[in-house]
């Protein structure tokens, strides 16, 4: 990972950044090239994505809105069949079986069937992404011949049992135990408690016939941790086998097209060969071996291989919310509400300055987080394909998808309540989808990971980075950082670093406005907030760093909520990063108007983050009172700035009428203003037209 330090920050005595600007520039009557946009952000693997969305917007694919619960849960599980037979679903599984060795083409593929239907999306995940997607990770070659045919055709469809009603994100602590019993040389799967049931599972209540199961290695009197076993829940006619007891969860908040339900273990017996053993194994006699001898390690190596949860929710919400903004932006583009600058024609929705403010940093924030996955994809092909699978790949793998899920699945509600809400009752209606896919999505912000906790795994990676900086300093070295530490602290809280840029800008206001444009000034000040509150809280932990473990968990507890702020903000840095690195792949045959207004829209993502964070730059001296004062001008000089291109933009994310399947995103608002605008201007011209009451009172 990059490490950034305060001193990156642009300091305002930097003459470049604060010599007079040229005069701003005008694109209103420029066209941006929406093909080139197109194949820009489609990225890499644009063939496959565009394979999947010819595949979502298929009429037996896409979701029925008020289905009944049970109608909808057996339309999804034949939706799977089509999958299969449409060979959408094996682009991760080895060749020899069937399958394309692409997991990054994989993930792609399966983000755009948010498309059609969550529930489809989500089901599809459970049986490929999680449960035949564990067999293959966790499992051996033995494994992948018996188990993966069935997974991958569908005649075996299966759950994947790690999440226990007590203990949801914190997997090394479930209940369930699987003790190995060397007289029959097999593993008893067992619930001790009702805690350790096992909980909101796809697939449980009705269709899974099989489960790979996470439970508690015990063998010869220890415990080796948590351990993936391979299991079977039902008979050929979905029987419950004897001992294996299933409930299910019933109607959800959303994504009721999946038959989530809970499973428990009453002393199940499963062969010795059921435990999936590519990092470890238990012999006939009970003696157990792994070739990783750290406990820690060797279960954080295992729930590794399953990171590709978190990419995929990653870029499903990123897709989820370009649904919500084409469609929202499209009706913005055509409703007209209120008399202002003219007596006979209304406003458009879109030029409100207040319209803009709330949907466009939203359509900037999701096409940086669109930038953004796709570098995580990468990474992630990398690790699996075998590209770069090194270690510490993996760990910036792990870390980037824990701090990007949380900020993409987070965005993707916000964006369409707002999208729903800037459609008034229009959006309140089943057949735009906003109500709908933002219940669907809900979930997503707490499962494959709890959002905080991923977050607080981000911080302990940063953190850690923070303390191998030190681990071969002296004494001396890191006296010399506290003190540098402690008169950067004086520098930019006691408001010299303010007062300086105050005299900086003096009497130009451009100055400032010049100031924040910069992109070493944008890198600059969201790089020394990751870095300044890293140091911040580092500093403290040091300090108890060889204290008991009491005093320990309590000084991070303290800092909790710091180290959750300093996760959001490394997601904000990396995304932007991410922007700007595909800034530079846009081709320049696009034309230099289209590279304009991306830079304005990549510029209006990172002054919004800043925005939304002024008061942490306000207090740590980072910007100056004068300088905030023209960060909201400025930002809504760029809205004014990316408006006319704002249909341009939204077509360029290649989502078709037959994608969005929403009224408002059609021409139908347009098809009545007009309507209504010939019916008036019928009205004045002939002699029926009735007077106002206002006019007779002038006279």
């Amino acid at each position: 990972m990059t490490t950034h330090h305060p001193t990156d920050v642009i300091e305002p005595d930097d003459e470049h950044l604060l010599a007079e600007p040229a005069e701003d520039v005008e694109l209103s009557s420029a066209q941006l090239d929406v093909e080139a946009l197109k194949q820009w952000q489609l990225g890499r693997w644009a063939e496959i994505r565009q394979e999947a969305r010819e595949l979502a917007a298929q009429e037996e694919l896409i979701k029925i809105e008020g289905l009944p619960m049970a109608e909808h849960r057996e339309r999804v599980l034949q939706q799977l069949q089509i999958l299969v037979d449409a060979n959408a679903v094996h682009r991760a599984f080895p060749s020899e079986l069937g399958g394309n060795n692409d997991p990054g083409g994989n993930i792609a593929g399966f983000t755009e069937l948010v498309i059609a239907d969550p529930s489809l999306q989500i089901k599809a995940g459970v049986q490929w992404g999680l449960f035949g997607a564990a067999v293959l990770h966790l499992g051996t070659e033995s494994h992948h011949r018996r188990f993966l045919p069935g997974i991958m055709d569908l005649s075996v469809p299966g759950a994947f049992a790690m999440t226990e009603i007590g203990h949801g994100s914190d997997v090394s602590a479930i209940g369930t135990t699987a003790t190995y019993d060397p007289q029959t040389q097999e593993f008893v799967l067992h619930t001790p408690f009702r805690a350790a049931t096992k909980e909101y599972l796809g697939n449980a209540a009705l269709h899974g016939k099989d489960a790979v199961v996470f439970a508690q290695l015990i063998t010869q009197g220890v415990n080796h941790g948590v351990h993936c076993f391979y299991a079977h829940l039902r008979d050929d006619q979905g029987n419950m086998l004897p001992g294996v007891r299933s409930e299910d969860d019933g109607l959800k908040g959303g994504l009721n097209g999946i038959d989530n339900g809970r499973l428990a273990f009453d002393q199940v017996r499963i062969p010795r060969d059921y435990l999936l053993n590519r990092y470890a194994d238990v012999a006939e006699d009970g003696t157990y071996s792994s070739d990783i001898a750290s406990p820690g390690r060797r279960f954080f190596t295992m729930l590794g291989t399953l990171v590709q949860g978190r990419v995929s929710l990653d870029g499903s919400s990123v897709v989820a919310a370009k649904i919500g903004l084409a469609a929202a932006l499209r009706y913005a583009e055509q409703r007209r509400q209120f008399t202002t600058d003219s007596d006979i024609e209304e406003q458009l929705l879109l030029d409100y300055q207040l319209h803009q403010k709330r949907l466009l940093p939203r359509l900037a924030k999701t096409i940086a987080m669109g930038f953004a996955h796709e570098e995580l994809l990468t990474k992630f092909h990398e690790v699996f394909s075998g590209e770069n699978d090194t270690d510490e790949n993996r760990q910036d793998l792990e870390t980037m998808a824990a701090a990007l899920k949380p900020q993409s699945t987070w965005h993707a509600l916000d964006t369409l309540q707002e999208a729903r809400e800037a459609c008034g009752g229009a959006g309140f209606m089943a057949e735009n989808r906003f109500a709908s896919l933002r219940a669907d999505l809900d979930i997503y912000v707490t499962f494959e990971g709890d959002n905080n906790v991923l977050l607080q795994l981000v911080a302990k990676r940063l953190l850690g980075d923070f303390a191998d900086e030190f681990k071969t300093f002296n004494f001396g070295t890191i006296s010399k950082f506290v003190a540098g530490h402690a008169r950067e602290a004086v520098y930019y809280r006691s408001g010299l670093s303010r007062w300086m840029q105050a005299v900086a800008d003096t009497g130009s206001e451009r100055k400032s406005a010049n100031w924040f444009k910069n992109d070493d000034v944008q890198h600059g000040l969201l790089s020394s907030r990751v870095e300044t509150m890293v140091n911040a809280v580092g500093s403290k932990l040091m300090t108890v760093a060889k204290a008991d473990p009491a005093t320990q968990a309590r000084t991070f507890n303290q800092n909790q909520v710091e180290l959750i702020e300093m996760a959001k903000a490394h997601a904000d840095l990396i995304t932007w990063e991410a922007f700007t690195r595909a800034l530079e792949r846009l081709p320049q045959s696009a034309g230099e108007e289209t590279v304009q207004v991306l830079r304005w829209v990549r510029d209006l993502y990172a002054l919004t983050v800043i925005e939304e964070n002024l008061d942490w730059y306000l207090m740590n001296g980072r910007i100056s009172v004068n300088r905030a004062r023209t960060l909201g001008s400025y930002i809504n000089r760029l809205l004014h700035r990316i408006r006319p291109f704002t249909q341009e933009l939204v077509d360029s994310f290649g989502l078709e009428d037959r994608h969005l399947r929403s009224t408002v995103a059609t021409n139908a608002e347009s098809v009545r203003q007009q309507e209504a605008a010939e019916y008036y201007r019928q009205l004045r011209a002939s002699a029926d037209a009735p007077v106002a009451e206002k006019s007779l009172k002038k006279k």
